[in-house]
């Protein structure tokens, strides 16, 4: 009788001892399946994350390059310096930005409700931008455009304006009206067509934390209209920031190095900001249950083949005279080796087709109770964060500003478990490796078996 034909007569036989290590086999099976569908769903939803925030790059001005004392001065770039980066083939859409204040005078008034006059009477923020609905406050939805449309590239060389819808009331404006602005110098003065109107749910007496102004009283308008206010609007026209968001997240080192390629020392005093701290902030409970999941299967796996290891090493005991028997018969102990490794081996794989129709679902139920609970807790911790008081580098009082919190980049609290035919070959990597784990020990007893000793003696 070959050994394949004994080994299925051997688990039929035995059907006490097969059932004990079916069920080790498949509780194996299922942790380290759900290990793998865990690891996997949470790659590609931190893969969806990067693709969704990973793929903007700021250009921003380099703190750590500028210089101290009065010469302090937030450097700029070239507008058509941009338009060349623009112009990459890894960049989908892109918008840069340039602000000064501006005035409003003998005609319309600033928004009641928030700080009185930070720029003196009349005075505001006038934000030049290539195209507003790239600004991350209308991607993210905390804008809304309420009436007119948004300001574009096309737009660039023309006088126009989106006013937020406090002002608007305040001055009975609507699409299409006019408004005159003054520049710095209060000397320079230009009609500029209201282009829309918007909202920003920001309470007026809630100042901008970068202009101190009320959101109310906020202007953003074409970067060519604005900067002929300017008092350097007889040179080129330069930004002080950029945005640039990538045709794919995966192709931004191939971006970074073409922008220093093409821009140059222009990009002296600027850094290119992927946004890493967003993702982190977004995919930390990501991390957090992959590490445990993954912890979990090595030591499922681990402690597994150490059970399985015992049950075969007691099976071998128990078989003696049967293995004496056959040895005295001239069967190969290489047989008698094969024959065990077969036995764990038809196990595994019933194991392991079982546990993939159950544990998907458990893994998604699993898993997304683990991660809505590190969610809530990392959401908790960016509620709780509190910024140093006005005035305050935080310092002082034990607060690093770049601990704050990044806006719209709530953690992921949802995770999607696919079982794809990549989860099942790398389960059946793992099952094969424990199987021959689980056989390898008391295959050294076997080697060691004397027919003679076993028939003579029992044992």
């Amino acid at each position: 009788m070959n050994f394949v034909k004994r080994a299925g007569l051997s688990l039929w036989s035995r059907k006490g001892r097969t059932l004990i290590t079916l069920a080790t086999f498949l509780v194996i099976s299922v942790m380290v399946l759900a290990g793998v569908l865990i690891n996997d769903a949470t790659a590609q939803a931190e893969q969806d994350a990067r693709r969704s925030v990973g793929a903007e790059v700021n250009l921003e001005a380099d703190l750590g390059q500028l210089g101290g004392g009065s010469e302090l001065r937030a450097p700029r770039i070239d507008a058509a310096t941009v338009d060349k980066v623009g112009a990459l083939p890894q960049v989908r859409k892109y918008t840069y930005s340039i602000w000064d204040r501006v005035l409003l005078k003998g005609g319309p008034q600033l928004a009641d409700g928030g700080p009185k006059e930070p720029m003196g009477p009349g005075g505001t923020v006038g934000m030049g931008v290539l195209d507003t609905s790239l600004l991350p406050d209308f991607r993210s939805g905390k804008f809304t455009l309420l009436s007119g449309e948004h300001l574009t590239a096309a737009d660039k060389g023309k006088k126009r304006l989106l006013i937020e819808e406090r002002l608007a009331k305040e001055n009975k404006l609507g699409v299409g009206d006019t408004i005159t602005l003054t520049g710095n110098d209060e000397k320079t003065t230009a009609d500029f067509t209201v282009a829309g109107v918007y909202r920003d749910p920001s309470p007026a007496t809630e100042p901008d934390s970068e202009y101190g102004i009320s959101p109310a009283n906020m202007l953003y308008g074409t970067v060519g209209g604005l900067s002929a206010l300017s008092s350097e609007r007889n040179g080129p026209l330069q930004a002080g920031k950029a945005t640039f968001l990538l045709q794919d997240a995966d192709t931004q080192g191939a971006f970074k190095d073409e922008a220093k390629k093409v821009a140059g020392p222009a990009l002296d005093g600027f850094k290119l900001d992927a946004n890493d701290k967003a993702i982190r902030q977004m995919t930390g409970p990501l991390k957090s249950i992959s590490t445990t999941a993954t912890l979990a299967m090595w030591l499922m796996g681990l402690a597994g083949a150490a059970v399985l290891t015992l049950l075969v090493n007691l099976a071998v005991k128990q078989r003696h005279k049967e293995y004496g028997v056959l040895l005295a018969m001239g069967e190969k102990k290489r047989k008698l080796i094969a024959q065990q490794a077969l036995e764990i081996l038809v196990v595994a794989a019933l194991a392991i087709g079982l546990s993939s129709l159950f544990a998907p679902r458990l893994t998604q139920s699993a898993g997304q109770a683990l991660l809505g609970r590190e969610a809530t807790s990392a959401q908790h911790k960016i509620d709780s964060w509190q910024g140093p008081p006005s005035g305050s580098t935080g310092l002082g009082e034990g607060i690093d500003p770049n601990d704050k919190p990044v806006e719209d980049a709530d953690p992921i609290d949802k995770i999607t478990v696919r079982l794809d035919p990549a989860d099942l070959a790398t389960l059946g990597a793992i099952g094969l490796g424990i199987g021959l784990l689980a056989t390898a020990v008391p295959a050294g007893a076997v080697l060691r078996l004397s027919p003679r000793t076993i028939l003579t003696k029992g044992k």
